[in-house]
C-alpha cells in the first residue's frame, strides 16, 4: 500500500521470494498485506510433495541426496526470508487454518491479525520432522520460549483467541470481513507514515532480535545519526503546528 495523498493498492503475481524482493525495491509503498483466498489461510505442506521427499530413490549416493535436499530446503526457506528481508512492514491476515508452513509464513511477517476461529498449528512434529522453514527460529521471540516449545513439541492447535493471548497475533476479529477491514485500515495508517521511519524501525527491530541490547543501541545510534536530518522530521513538525496530516515523499 502506497502513501502520499491517498493510499493505493498494488496486486502482483510472482513467486513469493520474487514478489517480496520486487516489493522491496519499490519506493512508493509503505506496507504489504498478506492474505489467503478461500476458507483457509494455509493448509501446510502438500502431502504429495512430502511423499516425493521421503520416497526418493535409495540407490543414489546418500551424501549427494543430502546435499540436494539441503539446497532445496534453503531455497524454500528463502521464500519466507524474503518477507523479513523486505524493508516494508508486512501484515498477515489469517482466516481458517494456518498450519505448518502457514506458521512459518506468518512468523516472518511483522504484524499478524486473525479471525476468532482461526486455527494455528506447528504440525511438523506430527510428520516426523522438525519444522525447517523458520518457525523454530522466529516463534520464540514472538510468543516466548515456553509457548513456542509447547506448540512445537506437541503439535497442539490453538484458535485465534488463544493466539492473541500468547502474543502470536495482535488482534482477532469476528469474521473475515471484519478482519479484512481492520487489516486494510492498519495498512492505510502505515501508508501515511514516514517511509524513512518505517524502514528504520523494522530494521532496528530485526537487528535487536538477533543481537544484544548494547549492540542494538549502538546500531540505532549510528542509523539515526545518518537519517535524522531527513526532510520528514520538519514536515512532521509543520503538520503538527498546522493541524494537518503530514505528506511524505517516496524514498
Amino acid at each position: 500500500m502506497s502513501g502520499a495523498s491517498r493510499p493505493k493498492s498494488l496486486v502482483i503475481s510472482l513467486k513469493p521470494n520474487k514478489a517480496f524482493d520486487f516489493l522491496h525495491q519499490l519506493n512508493d509503498i509503505r506496507a504489504i498485506v498478506l492474505k489467503g483466498q478461500g476458507r483457509n489461510f494455509c493448509g501446510g505442506m502438500d502431502l504429495a510433495s512430502f511423499d516425493d521427499i521421503v520416497g526418493a530413490p535409495r540407490d543414489s549416493c546418500p551424501a549427494r541426496r543430502a546435499i540436494k535436499l539441503r539446497q532445496d530446503t534453503m531455497k524454500w526457506q528463502d521464500a519466507f526470508n524474503a518477507m523479513e528481508r523486505c524493508r516494508w512492514p508486512v501484515l498477515a491476515a489469517v482466516q481458517g487454518a494456518c498450519i505448518g508452513a502457514g506458521v512459518d509464513m506468518i512468523t516472518a511477517c511483522d504484524i499478524r491479525f486473525c479471525t476468532d476461529d482461526a486455527r494455528f498449528c506447528v504440525k511438523e512434529v506430527d510428520r516426523a520432522m522438525a519444522a525447517d522453514m523458520g518457525t523454530l527460529q522466529r516463534l520464540p521471540s514472538i510468543v516466548g520460549q515456553g509457548h513456542a516449545t509447547f506448540l512445537s513439541l506437541t503439535g497442539a492447535t490453538v484458535d485465534g483467541r488463544e493466539a492473541h493471548r500468547i502474543g502470536l497475533v495482535s488482534a482477532t476479529f469476528k469474521d473475515p470481513q471484519q478482519l479484512d477491514s481492520a487489516v486494510d485500515a492498519a495498512a492505510a495508517d502505515l501508508a501515511f507514515k514516514s517511509p524513512v521511519a518505517l524502514v528504520g524501525t523494522k530494521r532496528m527491530l530485526l537487528y535487536t532480535r538477533d543481537h544484544t541490547i548494547a549492540d542494538g543501541l549502538d546500531y540505532v545510534a549510528t542509523w539515526n545519526a545518518g537519517i535524522l536530518y531527513s526532510e520528514d522530521m520538519p514536515e512532521m513538525a509543520s503538520a503538527l503546528k498546522e493541524k494537518r496530516r503530514p505528506v511524505f515523499s517516496k524514498l
